[in-house]
């Protein structure tokens, strides 16, 4: 009678240790998990996606300002403004400043970005800036996630399809859901050997729209930079689907290999490549087709081109029937058909962004309103930016204009009239 008893007391204290080993390993779980340093605040109340303006101010005056280290440019949803700092993500109501929604983690913001009306965040791991979220700009709720392998630092850049992140050694694209279309450069653990068409390649810049990727690479052995015209969506996304690729003959030059080229914008099959100035040759804007062949170049005065190299992060938007691409000192427009250069306007501070059909270029006394097509020049809206003179990024969100100004993002609009009776 007393061999069933201790059986049981036998069986009560194992089913007691094996309780406790897997508290204890989901305690260990939890706290090396992702959700474990992630804190998710949603917006009680959605803010509310914004009207387009219909008319541009004849004057601007400052709402509030906030950090946001982590931008070049400001980031709209077309419901928030957001702002990243250390590792936060935060959505500010455009007219108040007030946080609406925030999404912080223990890891490094690597880069946050707008892109299908939402913010994508991405963040830092042993793999590289290999963690990504995607938040809805209203709420800040979580939709797609995903995890790749990626460089220690990443640009994100989005042509309204896919969203590009590229590093030094890797590029991938996304859709909307997140999930890749295409994997190119360095890959650590290729499934199908020898899938990539080169490797040890350096990537210096990239473009992208819905049927063409262009990516400027520099590759062991070769003497100057290779573009090369891809698929952004093959069959498979870990091989590649090559239109073209050629050596840049331009980028030799008469004395050697020159550096600090960069893909401007693809449009259709053609993207435009910007050469730097070298020895006896001006710097110009060079057009290829679609399989990396040249097919024209356009030659820019001094005081468009600027004295060095050009910038190659956020200096080209889509601006009604043209591309404004930021040279460093001037903005240039570039026809959406055959990328040739329409028009300049020289002392600019960023490429712009259109409000209410105009094109808002920063100047340095405030921003300039142009007709996109035509660059004819209208008023000047003050801006008193307290001696900044850096890259000023512009966006607009209803009718809100957003300026980052170095590491600050400041929205202006115009002033409230009185009430009735004030």
């Amino acid at each position: 009678m007393l061999a069933p008893e201790r059986r049981r007391r036998s069986d009560l204290v194992a089913a007691a240790v094996i309780v406790v080993v897997v508290v204890l390993g989901l305690a260990v779980v939890w706290l090396r998990s992702d959700a474990h340093g992630t804190t998710d605040t949603v917006a009680t109340t959605p803010l509310p996606q914004t009207d387009t303006a219909t008319a541009v101010p004849t004057a601007l005056t400052e709402l509030w300002r906030a950090q946001s280290p982590v931008t070049r440019s400001p980031i709209v949803t077309g419901a928030a403004v957001v702002t990243g700092d250390g590792g936060t993500v935060e959505g500010h109501d455009p007219t108040t400043g007030d946080v609406a929604w925030s999404y912080q983690r223990d890891r490094a913001l690597c880069d946050v970005t707008d892109a299908w009306n939402t913010a994508v965040a991405i963040y830092s791991d042993d793999r590289g800036c290999s963690q990504v979220t995607e938040l809805d700009g209203a709420t800040g709720m979580r939709k797609a996630q995903r995890t790749s392998d990626a460089d220690a630092a990443v640009r994100t850049t989005d042509d309204g399809t896919y969203l590009t992140s590229r590093g030094d050694t890797r590029m991938e694209l996304w859709r909307s859901d997140l999930v890749r279309t295409l994997e190119y450069g360095r890959v650590d653990a290729p499934v199908n050997p020898n899938s990539q068409p080169r490797t040890g390649c350096t990537l210096l810049s990239s473009a992208s729209n819905s049927s063409r990727v262009a990516v400027l690479e520099r590759c062991p052995g070769e003497d100057a930079a290779r573009l090369t015209m891809l698929n952004p969506a093959p069959k498979d996304a870990q091989q590649p689907e090559v239109y073209g690729s050629s050596v840049v003959a331009a980028l030799t030059g008469p004395e050697g290999k020159i550096d600090g080229a960069t893909v401007l914008v693809a449009s259709g099959d053609r993207v435009a490549l910007a050469i730097p100035a070298s020895p006896g040759e001006p710097a110009r804007v060079a057009i290829f087709d679609g399989t990396a062949q040249q097919l024209s170049e356009f030659d820019l005065p001094d005081a468009v081109a600027g004295p060095g190299p050009f910038p190659n992060d956020d200096t080209v938007v889509k601006a009604a029937s043209v591309f404004a691409w930021w040279t460093g000192t001037a903005t240039v427009a570039l026809g959406l058909g055959d990328l040739s250069p329409v028009w300049s306007l020289p002392s600019a501070l960023g490429p712009g962004a259109v409000m209410a059909g105009k094109l808002l270029v920063p100047v340095p006394d405030g921003i300039a309103v142009l007709d996109p097509g035509t660059g004819s020049p209208g008023s000047t809206i003050p801006v008193d930016r307290a001696g900044y003179t850096g890259m000023v990024g512009i966006a607009v969100v209803g009718d809100v204009v957003v300026e980052q100004r170095g590491e600050t993002v400041v929205a202006l609009s115009a002033p409230q009239s009185p009430a009735a009776g004030e």
